[in-house]
């Protein structure tokens, strides 16, 4: 299962293109199965489904957990570093992860969760939250959780959309200087949800809330009267283990559906040789549990491989912009995987907080998100590497479940700002916008894979038909990422960021039709345009062209007006960056709006327009370019 040298790793690939069943049975027959499968792979792309190992039945708990109390029971499996500095962190041993685990699933038995039900996760970054997740799994129920910074009518959205039975929630957060309403922001969504028959609710801030008689419980209670023996719940491989809702180009978020087996086989099989971990190893990835990041390099793939998973609850400049690298030091950290929003924001703070911080424990980074410009992927590597730790720039999905295109630390060359080749199993392809193959190398295209890999999107829940859509469809026989990208003569891979309505906000997909929604619910808004523009430490900003009814009478304070609304209906990370009151947008005489002039507005790009004589009234670019200016 482990590379360890450039030629293994091309061994390894050439196999997994020419026998890419022989390839990923050998891998998968290295977890414990209950009924060991026989069928490999079963595809289509044209009508699309995959199905991986389907006559196979396992449990990912089982391989994340029970599988470890033979050899490493004492061993820490998450190390939870709370908020404030000074409050004490916290251990727990894969033995006594397993007993929680075992006792929280006790506990959702006891209140009809069963197989196939789906269950609502919203929550901050505790060891709580892992633990729920794994016990949904463990009991084969669906895990949906919900980034604790969405709004109210976010939550109930995915509540309904998947038709969850409960809710996990804590009654309240700490994020830097900030508490967070949690339970009070569930109550206000399940107030349109029918679906939800129970909430559990975890002690973390003490904040006075409301429980409701017959449907609120606190988890503390439920857990002490819970056994802690909890058999795991034989899963088809093809069963469903989480649905993760993503932005796409429409308004509606869409239930991104992974599967247990090829989840865990291929999150495990990345993990290890991306990062190159050797157990012991002290692995730190900074994302939260409610994106993807978090499900597959916080939780699963560290757990499946016997590794030490660092969990933190704050941000990564409370009190100050070295929390990050107190921490590594703190908890001796081997391996540390961040996206480039925190590593720009953390540069601009300047050298002073590194100043005197033993970051020597570190021998692998790691970037995650986004493209992660030069600049900032030179700064990690003398700053917080000291040029002795490979930087594995990764480049994969929601959707895609594990890391695709990425280097395998210490044995890939690098070259910054690339996120250099496949990974086995991975089969990229560039195309022009017709469809045609982009062969040969020193070219740009549309990036899409032409074979499966066993954690890829099986679905969109209740929906498959916008899957095929979403994915299958603008290219026949390809699944396609959405993202453009650069291939060079060295046949590396660097991605170029999206070319579909969906931006890449600190490494958070955001669809601008989900933003424009939001802004038109504002009381006197006609109707918005939303273009995403470079921003210095997001990467992508949100730049919003918005119509109201009546001439404003105080710009600033309908702007914030604005921004309350989006931040009510979807959440903060949604608000834009700049708001720019317009008469009109560039539409054709279709009424299609162009975005590509909106987009170079934004950029301040205004002598490369482009031709615009095809739109119904090209006066309106000449309005919005002054108002711009």
């Amino acid at each position: 299962m482990r590379i360890k040298s450039l030629q293994e790793y091309q061994e390894a690939y050439s196999l997994s293109v020419e026998k890419p069943e022989q390839f990923w049975a050998d891998i998968a027959n290295e977890f414990d199965w209950i009924k060991p499968f026989t069928k490999v792979l079963d595809w289509s792309f044209d009508d699309y489904s995959v199905k991986w190992f389907e006559d196979g039945q396992m449990n990912i708990t089982a391989n994340a957990l029970d599988r470890h109390l033979k050899t490493i029971p004492d061993q820490a499996a998450i190390i939870y570093e709370p908020n404030e500095p000074g409050d004490e962190a916290i251990t727990l041993t894969y033995r006594e992860l397993h007993t929680r685990v075992c006792k929280f699933s006790n506990v959702l038995k006891a209140q009809g969760v069963n197989k196939g039900d789906r269950v609502c996760i919203y929550m901050p970054m505790i060891p709580e939250l892992a633990i729920a997740v794994l016990a949904c799994a463990r009991i084969g129920a669906i895990h949906s959780v919900v980034f604790g910074g969405f709004s109210a009518q976010s939550i109930s959205d995915r509540v309904n959309d998947s038709q969850c039975k409960l809710v996990i929630t804590t009654d309240g957060a700490v994020r830097g200087n900030k508490t967070i309403p949690m339970k009070e922001t569930v109550d206000d969504a399940l107030l349109s949800c029918p679906c939800v028959e129970t909430v559990i609710v975890k002690i973390r801030t003490k904040t006075p809330i409301s429980m409701l008689k017959g449907r609120d419980l606190w988890w503390e209670e439920e857990e002490m009267q819970a056994s802690g023996i909890c058999a795991p719940e034989a899963m088809n491989a093809e069963d469903p283990l989480f649905i993760l809702y993503t932005s796409g180009s429409t308004g509606k978020p869409k239930g991104v559906v992974h599967t247990c087996g090829g989840y865990m086989v291929y999150t495990a099989y990345t993990f290890a040789n991306v990062f190159q971990y050797n157990l012991g190893d002290v692995f730190f990835c900074t994302a939260d549990i409610g994106w993807i990041t978090g499900h597959s390099y916080l939780v699963y793939g560290p757990l499946l491989n016997g590794a030490i998973s660092v969990l933190f609850e704050g941000i990564p400049t409370y009190p100050d912009a070295g929390r990050f690298w107190d921490i590594i030091k703190r908890h001796q950290v081997n391996i540390f995987y961040t996206a480039p929003t925190a590593i720009r924001s953390l540069m601009g703070f300047g050298d002073a907080f590194l100043v005197g911080k033993d970051l020597s424990s570190l021998r692998v980074l790691g970037s995650v998100g986004e493209p992660i410009n030069v600049e900032a992927w030179q700064w990690y590597d003398e700053k917080i590497g000291k040029g002795n730790c490979p930087i594995v720039d990764t480049w994969w999905q929601t959707e895609t479940g594990g890391l695709m295109i990425s280097p395998i630390a210490g044995i890939t060359p690098l070259k910054p700002a690339f996120a250099t080749l496949p990974l086995p199993g991975v089969q990229p392809i560039l195309v022009d916008e017709n469809g045609n193959e982009i062969e040969g190398n020193g070219v740009n295209g549309n990036l899409c894979i032409k074979y499966p890999w066993p954690s890829i999107i099986r679905t969109t829940y209740g929906d498959h038909e916008r899957c095929k859509t979403t994915y299958f469809s603008t290219y026949p026989g390809l699944y396609f990422t959405g993202d453009g990208c650069m291939r060079d003569e060295d046949g590396y891979y660097r991605i170029t960021g999206r070319v579909d309505d969906v931006m890449n906000i600190s490494g958070h997909r955001i669809g601008t039709a989900e933003v424009e929604n939001a802004i038109n619910m504002h009381t006197g808004v006609i109707e918005s345009a939303v273009v995403g523009y470079p921003h210095d430490v997001k990467g992508q900003g949100i730049y919003a062209y918005v119509i109201c009814e009546h001439p404003t009478i105080n710009d600033e304070l309908t702007r914030k007006d604005i921004l309350a609304t989006v931040a009510r209906v979807i959440g903060p990370i949604a608000k834009p960056d700049k708001i720019q009151f317009v008469t009109g947008l560039p539409k054709t005489r279709s009424g299609k709006i162009m975005r590509r002039i909106l987009r170079k507005v934004a950029e301040g790009e205004f002598g490369s327009l482009g031709d615009t004589s095809t739109l119904l009234d090209p006066g309106v670019v000449d309005s919005i370019i002054k108002g711009a200016i």
